[in-house]
């Protein structure tokens, strides 16, 4: 069991570190401007004003990406084992990553692609992985270990968000020709309810039976 626990950690790692390789590139550096998710923001409920917007969407994505690294990082048996000091403050590093992606979510998603609807999920998702954070480190500062562990990978599975939803989104749009904007739209739901469940399924492959019993 602890070599399936230890194989799942690298397959994580790895993916983590390839993603924020690629957002880092990809945002920061090949499309710094954004042109081409821009490109498909057309009829928007209020103006865009553009320098802002770059700013904190370059913010979003380095702190994004920092939430991802160090979310990975606390999930390593040996550091926790070893430095346990490390262990809890980049922890409490990880809950400022993701109050900082949640507020820059927040300020872009009133020009969310789709409008209001998206914008809601948005809000929703911000509101809901927050909450989720904090839930985890209540249940640490109660001394409820088992419980923090699980809070933590339903944590985690947000900072693929991004991912996810335009992993579905490209499906729906190139393997069912679906219009950009509802291909999106379906992306964001699908999303939501996909890191539900993935959290669900990752949570019962490591802890097994133990987590119907305490949750």
């Amino acid at each position: 069991m602890e070599k399936k626990k230890g194989n799942l950690y690298v397959w994580m790692l790895t993916a983590s570190i390839i993603y924020i390789i690629y957002a880092t590139l990809t945002n920061l550096y090949f499309d710094a401007q954004a042109s081409a998710f821009l490109s498909q923001k057309i009829n928007l409920a209020r103006p865009l004003y553009l320098p802002v917007w770059l700013t904190v969407m370059h913010v979003h994505v380095v702190v994004a990406c920092l939430a991802m690294l160090t979310g990975a990082i606390n999930f390593s048996t040996a550091i926790l084992q070893k430095y346990r000091k490390y262990h809890r403050v980049n922890g409490y590093l990880y809950v400022l990553f993701v109050f900082l992606v949640c507020v820059t979510s927040g300020y872009m998603a009133p020009y969310s692609t789709g409008g209001r609807i998206n914008s809601m999920a948005f809000n929703f998702l911000n509101i809901i992985w927050f909450a989720i954070t904090v839930t985890a480190i209540v249940k640490i500062k109660r001394k409820k270990i088992s419980q923090h562990r699980k809070w933590m990978v339903r944590s985690f599975v947000f900072c693929f968000t991004n991912l996810f939803i335009h992993l579905f989104t490209n499906v729906l749009q190139s393997g069912f020709g679906m219009k950009y904007e509802l291909s999106y739209t379906i992306g964001i739901y699908g999303t939501i309810f996909f890191n539900f469940i993935l959290a669900e399924i990752v949570i019962y492959y490591v802890y097994g039976k133990k987590r119907i019993e305490n949750v």
